[in-house]
């Protein structure tokens, strides 16, 4: 299946990086940086803390996003944001179910997917992460391990919400390690997704919901990678706090 018809996305994930002086120069670079938004969706995740001041100073073409946000309105959840808090200071999008949330923080694939149907239910868009560990690859085992977590959200969502979903293939033994999937290893995977999702979910929703992929993203692989025909944009950590993001950004131009 082609890649013909979804729009090229790619996310910035900042995670825990960044201070006003860093992030304020990060923000004139991609407000400077040249890229077509008519053919690349663009949408950063800063820090929560951060969130309100970024979405103030960057252009209007690039969303924002928190990285992560809570199955709950309001209440007495210490530390938790809101997806209507999100949405308060401007934030459009949230990071759902990033290996970091699930192996460093222990988020079970249930509450992930409670995150990701109260977050689509209050308005915010949802970049759902999946990815299998090193073990689980080696064993053979990555597609039952994404299925499993794909099968959690499938049972809370309806068909029309995927609409509003983005799904980030990340294998966990790529992010930050410097070791990324081949891009032949990476379609094979998306491929395998978007089979699973026309079969499980709809053809409809197999053709039309993007997903990209993450995991040690750079401006030297990434054209390989978006070449793939179903790979339709990226997921990028480190490489988004620097100015090879816009050549990310670019990858399919």
């Amino acid at each position: 299946m082609a890649s013909s018809g979804r729009k090229f996305f790619v996310g910035g994930n900042w995670k825990m990086n960044g201070d006003r002086e860093s992030i304020g120069s990060l923000v004139q670079t991609l407000n400077n940086g040249e890229f077509n938004p008519a053919e690349t969706e663009v949408v950063v995740a800063p820090p929560t803390i951060y969130v309100g001041l970024v979405q103030q100073a960057i252009r209007p073409e690039i969303a924002v996003s928190v990285q992560n946000c809570y199955c709950a309105e309001k209440g007495a959840f210490t530390g938790e944001t809101s997806p209507q808090m999100a949405l308060n200071v401007g934030a459009t999008w949230a990071i759902i179910g990033h290996s970091e949330r699930r192996h460093v923080f222990g988020e079970s694939d249930q509450i992930i997917a409670q995150k990701v149907q109260f977050a689509l239910n209050a308005g915010v868009k949802v970049m759902f992460c999946i990815g299998e560990k090193l073990e689980h690859r080696e064993a053979g085992l990555t597609l039952e391990v994404v299925v499993s977590q794909m099968e959690a959200v499938k049972n809370v969502l309806g068909l029309a919400a995927w609409q509003n979903v983005v799904v980030a293939y990340e294998p966990v033994w790529a992010i930050g390690t410097g070791k990324t999937a081949s891009p032949e290893q990476a379609q094979e995977v998306h491929h395998q997704l978007r089979e699973w999702m026309g079969a499980n979910l709809s053809m409809e929703v197999a053709r039309d919901t993007r997903i990209i992929y993450g995991g040690s993203v750079n401006a030297n692989n990434c054209r390989d990678l978006a070449s793939q025909g179903d790979i339709d944009g990226f997921l990028v950590g480190g490489a988004s706090l620097k100015p090879d993001f816009i050549s990310i950004i670019n990858a399919r131009s």
